[in-house]
């Protein structure tokens, strides 16, 4: 899947669309790497919540909440201090 990039990085409206449409696949690709998976095998637990073990889903908890806070801080340069 290709990632959406931005042509303009000084069109604000452009940079927060092109990363939010990237945080499902920079979210996906950080749980294969940490949970040792194939893309496949993410779409294949994905489709079935009883296959992920406690420890899994302990791991994607812990990349869900690196990501955000990531997306979080990313955009900080678009909000008033």
């Amino acid at each position: 899947m290709k990632k959406v990039t931005s042509s303009n990085a000084e069109n604000m409206l452009q940079d927060i669309y092109s990363t939010i449409m990237n945080f499902p696949i920079t979210f996906r690709d950080k749980v294969n790497h940490e949970c040792a998976w194939s893309t496949p095998t993410f779409y294949r637990k994905a489709r079935d919540p009883k296959s992920l073990s406690n420890a899994e889903k302990e791991k994607i908890v812990a990349v869900l909440d690196e990501t955000f806070q990531t997306l979080w801080n990313y955009f900080e340069k678009y909000r008033k201090h």
